[in-house]
């Protein structure tokens, strides 16, 4: 169960210490990791094959489910699934379609006018997890923001079922999202065939996506060694609440639980004023994670995780900016007094009645989110994220006249004589032009 530590005992380090999180000190996981990609990228689909027998326990035919197929399988989805899942692609593009927006043309100056348009990249990689968890739910919230940025080509790649075909509820997104092929690979080797290319798989501009150590570990990689884009170090996923002595410990016990069942490597934090509501919350625990499906798992992750005593929410906000969360609760009546203190954070939840799991699932916001103390220098997925911004200017003669002398003098002051001539030609064609 949680460990509890007070702040006021802590020192620096050990503080620090309790920031970090998914360390490969050894190396171990990213020496694996570039093994595989390695032999994607000499033996493509073969060693995709490979690797799901190997780590599915499938052996496939064929790398890919087809639309006739993605069809039949989403018919199994009953209505009351279908309505849910309906519910959540609309929040989550009436959110998502917010975020589009077309910069103003500003005139610098005289007859110099600069701007900003957008323009969608064309193909992107949509890693979808599907571990000990299958998650409709990501599909949702990387093809949406595609879709609505208006990318050419999404490349879905997904572990396949025991039956070497997708989930029913991944197969329906995969319909309302208008996708007609998703690739069977997952894990490492899946980041690696999106970088690279198979002979079946298009090689992709940016890779989006959530997943366990591998993933990120791979995606940091290709990063490094392809032209390949990611979107962030999305790994292992986390929460930190912050609560006081007037919070609801059966709430916040759910929260903390919910996050835990992600995987044995999440990791869930309570900072608190209260040592009788961390006590209240440990004792809400042990009554409501034996009745989990996902108990186990969720123990293991409660393994590696803790619990802070802070002296007042000042610390607890100082405390959550620096471990900053993929997930922050401010499990609080009073939160309004903390929200201008957030610096570091992913995605976060206000009041009582904001359970994390509505942004996980159909509030509207994204749960693709940066992990392991990333959020200080990353955003969670948008629909900027699936775009690119490309700046545009328009100078007339007055806004060259206007201009031209500045920029003549600066490139004298740096030396480059052909910079400068690229503007006194254009002058002196001007007077020339005026002689006559």
């Amino acid at each position: 169960m949680l460990k509890v530590y007070y702040l006021k005992d802590l020192h620096k380090a050990e503080i620090d210490n309790l920031c970090l999180r998914n360390v490969d000190e050894d190396n171990l996981i990213e020496n694996s990791v570039k093994a595989i990609i390695t032999e994607v990228k000499t033996n493509g689909d073969a060693a995709l094959k490979v690797f799901t027998k190997q780590f599915d326990q499938v052996e496939l035919d064929r790398l890919y489910v087809d639309k006739d197929e993605l069809q039949n399988l989403a018919r199994s989805v009953s209505d009351h699934q279908k309505k849910a899942l309906n519910t959540a692609y609309t929040n989550i593009y009436n959110f998502h379609l917010s975020q589009v927006g077309k910069d103003e043309i500003v005139e610098t100056m005289p007859g110099v006018s600069c701007w900003r348009d957008s323009r969608p990249i064309e193909k992107v990689g949509l890693y979808i997890p599907g571990g000990t968890a299958v998650l409709p739910s990501t599909f949702l919230m990387l093809g949406i923001p595609a879709k609505i940025a208006g990318c050419k080509e999404m490349v879905v790649c997904s572990p396949p079922q025991k039956d070497g075909k997708v989930n029913a509820f991944i197969a329906y997104c995969a319909t309302l999202l208008n996708i007609d092929k998703i690739y069977l690979t997952g894990g490492a080797q899946a980041v690696a065939a999106m970088a690279y290319g198979t002979e079946t798989i298009p090689k992709v501009d940016k890779i989006f996506g959530p997943g366990n150590r591998y993933v990120t570990s791979a995606k940091n990689i290709v990063q490094s060694t392809t032209r390949t884009a990611i979107d962030m170090p999305a790994g292992p996923s986390e929460v930190l609440i912050i609560a006081n002595g007037h919070s609801n410990p059966k709430f916040v016990a759910a929260d903390l639980a919910a996050q835990a069942e992600h995987g044995i490597d999440s990791q869930v934090v309570l900072i608190s004023t209260s040592t009788q509501f961390v006590d209240d919350v440990l004792q809400e625990l042990s009554q409501q994670l034996p009745l989990l499906s996902r108990s186990e798992i969720a123990y293991k992750a409660f393994g590696k995780s803790f619990a802070v005593i802070v002296e007042d929410l000042n610390q607890a906000m100082d405390f959550s900016n620096q471990y900053a969360p993929e997930h922050l609760i401010l499990a609080i009546e009073d939160w309004q007094q903390l929200v201008d203190k957030i610096v570091n954070a992913g995605s976060v939840f206000l009041g009582n009645y904001s359970p994390e799991s509505a942004g996980d699932y159909a509030s509207g916001t994204n749960h693709t989110l940066p992990t392991s103390s990333y959020a200080k220098s990353h955003s969670g997925v948008s629909v900027d994220s699936f775009i690119k911004k490309i700046t545009f200017q328009h100078i007339t003669e007055i806004g060259l006249k206007n201009l031209g002398p500045t920029v003549e003098i600066l490139a004298d002051m740096e030396g480059l004589q052909a910079h400068k001539n690229a503007v006194t030609v254009r002058l002196q064609n001007l007077i020339s032009d005026k002689e006559f």
